[in-house]
């Protein structure tokens, strides 16, 4: 594999992980969801490229699935859904977006550490795209974990997931029938949760999840 092949791999495995430190930097939702559609195109770049330099015809599957799925399909029905539900456009978060930031430069630089050295004799195309692989995921988690709208914690879960897919592919890929089934899993999961915010937006008026400690009487 030559030096090109294994540049423009890293190049948009490391795009995915600056896009998703632009995920966590978001206050209004419909920039959120527009950054999170950035972010599959760019995964289905990753997974096209990867399938063109290890010669595995299969995973420009996952990559179509990536593209219209996520990149066009989700964020659509997500931007359908805040107008429905009229879900408030500024985006709380827990802690501020300046320290969320730093923590997520700190989760970037363990990821690294951890991964280089855990996988310091493995190939070089599969241990640095690990490294950036792991990075979104634990981002996406953080961002799962800081924001209080149930619409921005299921854009962080999706986030999570593209960097699991990202790791998958970059490890010489997934069979294709698990590839396949992770992509209808998130379908499913997708409409279950869609189902959810209305039943939570019906019930408590709101989809911020403080309001569901309030509600209880833990907070108030």
């Amino acid at each position: 594999m030559d030096a090109t092949a294994l540049d423009v791999a890293h190049l948009l495995a490391g795009g995915m992980v600056l896009i998703s430190f632009l995920l966590l930097y978001q206050d209004r939702m419909f920039a959120l969801l527009n950054v999170f559609a950035l972010h599959a195109i760019v995964l289905a770049a990753s997974v096209a490229w990867q399938a063109h330099i290890q010669n595995a015809p299969h995973l420009y599957v996952p990559a179509a699935i990536a593209l219209i799925l996520k990149g066009i399909i989700i964020p659509v029905a997500l931007h359908r859904v805040v107008i429905r539900l009229g879900i408030h456009r500024t985006i709380e978060t827990v802690g501020g977006i300046g320290p969320t930031m730093l923590l997520g430069m700190g989760l970037v630089a363990l990821s690294m550490v951890v991964m280089l050295r855990a996988a310091a004799t493995a190939d070089p195309l599969a241990r640095e795209d690990l490294a950036f692989a792991l990075s979104v995921l634990l981002l996406g988690l953080l961002m799962m974990v800081t924001r209080r709208n149930a619409v921005s914690q299921i854009v962080g879960f999706m986030s999570l997931e593209n960097g699991l897919i990202l790791a998958a592919t970059g490890a010489k890929g997934m069979p294709l029938v698990v590839e396949i089934s992770v992509a209808f899993s998130v379908l499913v999961a997708f409409i279950v949760i869609g189902v959810f915010l209305f039943r939570i937006r019906e019930r408590f008026d709101s989809v911020d999840v403080q309001a569901l400690d309030v509600y209880r009487g833990e907070q108030r």
